[in-house]
């Protein structure tokens, strides 16, 4: 283990990996398009302000060379071929991918979920062989799709180690499904409308969790793809009160068989008709890998950073990521107007 250079650093990843493959040993140099310091990171840690859609600044911050590089950004065929044309000076790659990427059988997919009966139906838990979509620039999906194809492809002069996270949870997190049930707390709503029985599950991924696959994958070159999820997909009820007991209240979920009954009510971020569940086997079996960090034990970090962000603000000027991919997340009156008219 020598020279290690990463990119995002600064992102809600990347300060954990940085950290972690410092401590490691590793001589790391940190990209970032800010050049920005994280506190806990060791001192030795050399930071390079730099752009990665930039291929000069991201070729003068490998230099000379590195063992390793790690992408988190990486977005595209483009940036595949970015990556591999730093082939001679890199040894490996560990690249973050997404789970957004598995298609089911019927080709249903994370595009599609939007449609009637278009949710995906994946055997769980999933492995890496589920198929994927067909990559191609329309999607974050299908753009993902073809960075791995691509970096797959030039296996041979880059080896590569994608890691397909789920539903990444943590400080920095610039789209926390977590401010839902923080933020209701925050505003004194003691009941929430849960649909789908408050069963859906959305495989979390803690950025402790994929740090700790990348530690693994640096010193150990090799093409692969390798899920990346927590050691637990709870259902979304059980998520709402691990948040509640961090928050020291206790609320009455509100369960509703099916889809959410109205507009704004009961449909969380976590939300979905059809489980997204992982398997981490080949993890656990090509790297050694044993997670070490469980989500609700990560909880009180996430929370605490919500509610600073949250302090003073509104919630989509803290978060306006969350309020474009989500919408109004938080219609009360909607909420309050169902609840009333309810049958009991």
């Amino acid at each position: 283990m020598t020279r290690a250079v990463v990119v995002g650093a600064t992102g809600q990843i990347g300060r954990v990996a940085v950290g972690v493959l410092a401590r490691e040993g590793w001589e790391v140099t940190a990209v970032s398009r800010g050049g920005g310091r994280d506190a806990d990171w060791p001192g030795d840690v050399r930071v390079v302000r730099a752009d990665r859609e930039d291929d000069a600044a991201l070729s003068a911050a490998v230099g000379d060379g590195c063992d390793v590089l790690v992408d988190m950004v990486a977005f595209g065929a483009g940036h595949a071929r970015q990556l591999v044309s730093l082939a001679g000076r890199v040894g490996s790659a560990v690249v973050i991918s997404s789970v957004s990427v598995y298609e089911d059988a019927r080709g249903r997919n994370f595009d599609t979920q939007a449609e009637p009966g278009g949710f995906p139906e994946y055997p769980v838990p999933v492995t890496e062989e589920q198929r994927t979509v067909r990559p191609g620039d329309s999607s974050y999906s299908t753009r993902k799709a073809a960075l791995e194809r691509e970096l797959l492809a030039a296996g041979d002069r880059l080896p590569v180690t994608l890691l397909r996270a789920g539903a990444i949870h943590g400080p920095h997190c610039r789209t926390p499904r977590e401010l839902y049930f923080v933020k209701r707390t925050m505003d004194g709503r003691r009941r929430r409308v849960l649909a789908y029985g408050g069963a859906s599950r959305f495989h979390p991924a803690s950025v402790h969790n994929i740090a700790e696959l990348i530690r693994l994958a640096a010193p150990r070159p090799g093409t692969r793809v390798l899920n990346a999820v927590d050691p637990e997909a709870p259902p979304v009820a059980e998520i709402a009160a691990a948040i509640d007991a961090v928050m020291g209240v206790r609320a009455e979920d509100v369960l509703v068989d099916g889809a959410p009954p109205a507009p704004g009510v009961g449909d969380t971020p976590w939300s979905v008709p059809a489980p997204v569940v992982c398997d981490m086997t080949a993890a656990a079996r090509q790297l050694g890998y044993r997670p070490v960090v469980r989500y609700a034990d990560s909880l009180p970090d996430t929370v605490a950073w919500i509610e600073e962000r949250l302090a003073g603000r509104d919630w989509r000027e803290a978060y306006p990521e969350m309020a474009e991919a989500y919408g109004d997340l938080f219609d009360y009156a909607a909420e309050d107007a169902w609840l009333a008219a309810r049958p009991l």
